[in-house]
C-alpha cells in the first residue's frame, strides 16, 4: 500500500453503466496511454474519468517525480444515490425518472 496512489469522485452524474464502458478500455494501462485513450474518445464518461485521473497524477507528484512508470493498477466504479423525479403522463398519471450517480475510484502504483 506504500507505492499506491488513490483518487476518487463521489456523485458523479452518469450511471455506473456508462462508466463502466469507459474504464473497462483503461484498465491496467499506462497512466499516459491511459490519457491519449481518454482525451480522443467522445464520450462524457471520458471525461469523468480523465479528471479523475489526472487528480491521482497530481497526488503521485508528491511522492514520485517520474510518472511515466506509473499504470492503473485498478479502476472501479460503484453505484451512488439516486434521485426520483415525477414525469407526468397521460389521464393525470405519473412515471418515475431516475437520475443515477456513481462513485469513481482509482489507484495508480508504480513498476
Amino acid at each position: 500500500m506504500k507505492n499506491n496512489i488513490i483518487a476518487k469522485h463521489c456523485y458523479a452524474n452518469s450511471s455506473a453503466q456508462k462508466l463502466r464502458l469507459i474504464s473497462n478500455l483503461i484498465r491496467g494501462l499506462k497512466v499516459l496511454k491511459a490519457l491519449e485513450i481518454l482525451k480522443y474518445n467522445s464520450k462524457k464518461a471520458s471525461n469523468l474519468i480523465k479528471k479523475v485521473l489526472n487528480s491521482a497524477i497530481a497526488n503521485s507528484k508528491k511522492k514520485f517525480k517520474n510518472i511515466n512508470s506509473l499504470y492503473i493498477k485498478k479502476i472501479y466504479i460503484d453505484e451512488g444515490s439516486r434521485t426520483k423525479r415525477i414525469f407526468p403522463r397521460a389521464k393525470g398519471k405519473t412515471d418515475y425518472i431516475l437520475k443515477r450517480t456513481s462513485h469513481i475510484n482509482i489507484m495508480l502504483s508504480i513498476n
